[in-house]
């Protein structure tokens, strides 16, 4: 607990101590002439590691996957040109739930007050451009002021905690350093299972009646069961039951995918037979933390009814389309246990094969679908798998994971090259599991920058780099040949060693016997980095991929006038 805040002590300093009271260690960011003062506190603070990244934009991502670790994280950028270079970042964690702290340190009062032509501004007086945009992307801001700076921190860090969304903080420069007025000795956490009792009790009531008269019931999973910390009622609902359950390809791993009861990859028409048949077809469907999107439905083709069963979210409970408000999604997951415990219905679960694939020879090319298959065979219970959108998160999502192995992704949001610096700040969460990256090279291209940041702090993943010469997701979807899919080639074996990563282990596979050979060197050596090209041909695409294009360029031919 920290003690009261005394006249003396700095606004800084109690942001430092709230952070630190969150479990946060790491500030992501990138040094500008504004925010150098306030790096020297953080520099100095018992609690705090300055991680500098090499764009902001870097930080942001990195930032995200530390929070999806850690529960909350902190980026770090100076007014006008850092901020804004952060802001895409910042969108995508707002866009998946993912609470966060933007910290921006800009000119001093003085300045602001007499509407200098201050650099890293739009030269027109007005300091609260860039606040006003990052309005649209955060679930709480704040102007820091000394009279009122401990409040309005704690006031913007408790709204990212209740609502899982990230806060902005605008700083000018001196009141950074200003003494702060005294505060909370701690930090007053929101309770986000907190429920009013008579609703909880409406929609059980509902949810009992439902449940007694099903034929078929059947699960389907979503992020938001992680990001609201409702995993082991999710799991104690689904072994209560012994029911049949899908995740959409947001849920990755939030449900265990090495269970008898586990049906696979639910994403709508793109689904596996199987898979969809139950799914749709079930006579009660319990949605935990589903939110319908476009590359989690495979377009919308999904063939329940979103107006029919059970759908318990974040801060309220539906059966049958009858809305029961102020229902935590913890406190509806746990009440359904005990009536799937009290109701017991006969249930068996199909068994949905494994993505398939033809059996190549040694020296057989490298094919998407062998890719993902060793890929998905080489993933251990200790690792931390990052996707980025296109052929990886296409590839490796029907794939199942071991029990223990976390999976990181963006699909709502969908912004290429995040899943690189996201790696960064996932590892430095949690040290104890091993990244396992897996990025095309197009994606790449826009946060290549970062591997040496990893190399930096001493982290040690194997990052599976798809070298397929393009975007070869928006082949899939129009136009193949046009010349803005491609990219310029890079030697791509030479960047790790040039972004100053220490003794990496860098492997080339462009048949199936050399990507076995580099998986299994990879699982061995596990004291530096190792990168390994894997290379396929432009136009090879995963299975789910295909699916996916061949919904997505009907529709695109039905929209047209």
């Amino acid at each position: 607990m920290n003690p009261i805040a005394s006249p003396s002590a700095k606004t800084t300093g109690h942001l430092l101590d709230r952070l630190c009271d969150l479990g946060i260690r790491h500030v992501f960011g990138v040094a500008g002439d504004y925010n150098l003062r306030m790096l020297d506190e953080v520099l100095t603070h018992p609690g705090m590691q300055w991680v500098g990244t090499a764009s902001e934009l870097g930080a942001a991502y990195a930032a995200d996957g530390y929070a999806r670790l850690r529960g909350f994280a902190a980026v770090l950028t100076t007014h006008g040109v850092g901020e804004l270079s952060a802001i895409n970042g910042i969108a995508g964690s707002y866009a998946e739930y993912v609470p966060l702290l933007h910290i921006a340190v800009g000119p001093p009062r003085s300045k602001e007050q007499d509407g200098a032509v201050a650099h890293h501004t739009l030269g027109d007086g007005d300091y609260e451009h860039f606040a006003r945009a990052f309005q649209q992307v955060v679930c709480a801001d704040a102007l820091i002021r000394p009279e009122d700076g401990p409040a309005e921190i704690d006031r913007v860090i408790t709204t990212c905690l209740r609502e899982n969304r990230p806060g902005y903080l605008r700083l000018p420069q001196d009141v950074a350093l200003s003494s702060a007025s005294p505060s909370s000795p701690t930090l007053r956490r929101p309770d986000r299972r907190a429920t009013d009792q008579h609703s909880l009790a409406a929609f059980l009531d509902a949810a009992r009646r439902r449940i007694e008269t099903a034929d078929t019931i059947a699960v389907l999973a979503d992020s938001l069961v992680d990001r609201f910390d409702a995993r082991p009622q999710l799991s104690d609902l689904l072994n209560a039951g012994s029911l049949p359950y899908a995740v959409v390809v947001s849920g990755k791993g939030v449900v265990d995918e090495s269970a008898p009861n586990y049906l696979g990859l639910y994403a709508g028409a793109c689904s596996d037979d199987t898979v969809r048949t139950v799914i749709d077809s079930a006579d009660l469907l319990i949605r935990a933390g589903v939110r319908l999107a476009d590359t989690t439905s495979g377009g919308f083709t999904h063939g329940y009814d979103p107006d029919r069963g059970i759908n318990a979210g974040p801060t309220a409970a539906s059966v049958d389309g009858v809305v029961f408000p102020n229902v935590s999604l913890h406190a509806a997951l746990a009440g359904l246990t005990r009536l799937v415990e009290d109701c017991p219905v006969s249930a068996s679960t199909p068994t949905a094969p494994e993505p398939r694939h033809a059996s190549p020879s040694a020296d057989s090319p490298l094919s998407q679908a062998y890719l993902w298959h060793a890929v998905g065979a080489a993933v251990r219970p200790d690792h931390i798998v990052v996707a980025d959108q296109g052929t990886p998160l296409f590839g490796i999502s029907p794939h199942r994971l071991p029990a223990g192995a976390r999976f990181l992704a963006q699909p709502v949001w969908g912004s290429i090259g995040y899943s690189l610096p996201a790696l960064l700040g996932a590892q430095l969460a949690d040290p104890s599991r091993r990244g396992l990256l897996l990025i095309g090279d197009g994606a790449a291209q826009l946060t290549i920058q970062e591997l040496g940041t990893i190399g930096r702090h001493r982290l040690t993943p194997v990052i599976i780099l798809v070298n397929n010469d393009g975007y070869t997701v928006e082949r899939a979807l129009h136009n193949p040949r046009a010349v803005y899919n491609d990219i310029t080639p890079w030697r791509w074996t030479r960047l790790p060693a040039a972004l100053g990563v220490p003794e990496p282990l860098v492997l080339t596979a462009r048949t199936t016997a050399e990507l076995d050979h580099s998986l299994t060197t990879a699982s061995a050596v596990e004291d530096r980095m190792v990168f390994i090209e894997a290379c396929t041909a432009p136009d090879d695409t995963p299975e789910l991929l295909s699916r996916f294009a061949e919904i997505a360029r009907q529709q695109a031919k039905e929209a047209q006038p």
